[in-house]
């Protein structure tokens, strides 16, 4: 599934509703991305009942090895994005 698919399940849901679009559906979509990803670049956590919690996590510089020469580089810090599922996404999974 990709995010157009997304917007057409949540337009399904509000068609009825006066005022209702696809580009409605559309920005509501983007809205709740858009809000996930500014909460995290804030350096807070998203947690969504049910479904589980988007973290930024930091990982620490470190030694890696170039593949094709064997050379060794140095891999800076970075803050990566993490997402931890909650157990009730998880069983519905399984």
């Amino acid at each position: 599934m990709h995010k157009p698919d997304l917007a057409d399940l949540v337009y399904g849901k509000i068609e009825g509703l006066q005022g209702s679009t696809k580009k409605l559906a559309n920005e509501i979509t983007d809205l709740v991305f858009d809000k996930i990803v500014e909460t995290l670049k804030s350096g807070q956590e998203v947690a969504i009942a049910g479904f589980g919690v988007f973290k930024v996590k930091d990982r620490k510089a470190r030694t890696a090895r170039n593949p094709k020469t064997g050379a060794p580089v140095q891999v800076p810090a970075s803050k990566v994005p993490k997402f931890r599922p909650a157990k009730p996404f998880k069983e519905a999974v399984k």
